[in-house]
């Protein structure tokens, strides 16, 4: 890189740690160059900040230490500018949350996720911070199954519009493919798998189905707007059993189960990690002589609390209501 363009270079890492509203020291701003890679002294820095207040709008103050700031009336930058922090938030977004963001906002963020990349190439920061952050995921890991990336992109494009969608689809339990006219609802991601909550067009009841985004074929937007079923809402259909949590059993109970108070009885060191992790915020527990403990928490009655609760084993000693002990001591088919 020449003497010019790492000047360049530089004098914009230095404009975008400043913020408005907010004085920034200079010896922060030291800093943060330091940890991207440039290896200035703090001379040189204030020389910089003093060079761009005769370009750019900002200002300074008078205190000890000297601080930086955009001015009030600033206009807004419209060249891309990133510190360090906020290259991190985008790198992390980036690997964490890209399958569900729909096409029409990624295409904004990848040239933010580019400046990102290049942001961090160089500095300290991604042999420190990024290096020793991970998301672990608490069940088995599983390989997520291929989806064919333009359906994908069409459904999220036709749910972001609101537009129906023509799709080929092929269910679990047919070898052939079907066609089917959709009112794109919301995507929902269990685990790896990644799906699509719609009803069809043919269907006067509007009931709301799941369909796997790895098991479309085809799909065509189409330039019709989709119908919401009155009442839908995702949070209360999710909550109410829907993508199949609901347990067949817990139908007995009044509102099929859902804020249930539950009573737990567990080995103290099978349910040991619940005195970190609670259940519900009005989660109890209590610790008894003989090495078990109880817990009474508020919980929707549902087929993972089940899974859940069958992965202690032996460990789980009791648990109330008696349906929920019911179904999880129950012999699989």
């Amino acid at each position: 890189m020449t003497h010019g363009a790492a000047t360049t270079a530089r004098q914009w890492q230095v404009l975008s740690q400043l913020e408005r509203g907010r004085w920034v020291g200079t010896a922060h701003i030291f800093d943060q160059l330091n940890m991207a890679g440039f290896e200035v002294s703090l001379r040189t820095v204030q020389r910089d900040l003093n060079a761009l207040a005769k370009r750019f709008p900002i200002e300074k103050n008078n205190a000890n230490p000297q601080g930086w700031r955009w001015r009030e009336d600033a206009p807004l930058q419209s060249l891309p500018h990133m510190n360090l922090s906020q290259a991190v938030a985008f790198n992390m977004v980036e690997a964490n949350l890209t399958q569900l963001l729909p096409p029409a906002i990624l295409d904004e963020l990848f040239p933010w996720f580019d400046l990102a990349r290049r942001q961090l190439k160089d500095s300290k920061v991604s042999h420190t911070w990024l290096d020793r952050v991970r998301i672990e995921p608490a069940t088995q890991p599983l390989i997520a199954p291929a989806i064919k990336a333009s359906c994908k992109d069409d459904i999220y494009q036709a749910l972001f519009h609101q537009r129906q969608i023509l799709a080929t689809y092929t269910r679990r339990s047919q070898p052939e493919p079907s066609q089917y006219s959709l009112h794109p609802l919301a995507i929902v991601q269990r685990g790896v798998v990644i799906y699509l909550l719609a009803s069809r067009v043919d269907d006067p009841e509007a009931i709301v189905r799941t369909f796997a985004l790895h098991r479309f074929e085809n799909v065509e937007v189409l330039d019709l707007l989709a119908i919401t079923p009155d009442g839908f809402d995702l949070d209360s259909y999710l909550d109410d059993g829907g993508m199949g949590f609901a347990h067949p059993l817990f139908s007995q109970l009044p509102d099929r189960g859902k804020q249930t108070q539950v009573t737990l009885h567990f080995k103290q060191s099978a349910g040991k990690s619940l005195t970190e992790s609670q259940l519900s915020h009005d989660q109890k527990v209590v610790i008894h002589d003989d090495q078990t403990m109880t817990v009474t928490a508020t919980v929707n009655l549902t087929s993972q609390l089940v899974w859940w609760l069958r992965g202690f084993g032996s460990g789980l000693i009791d648990a109330q209501p008696e349906l929920l002990y019911q179904a999880v001591t129950q012999e699989m088919p």
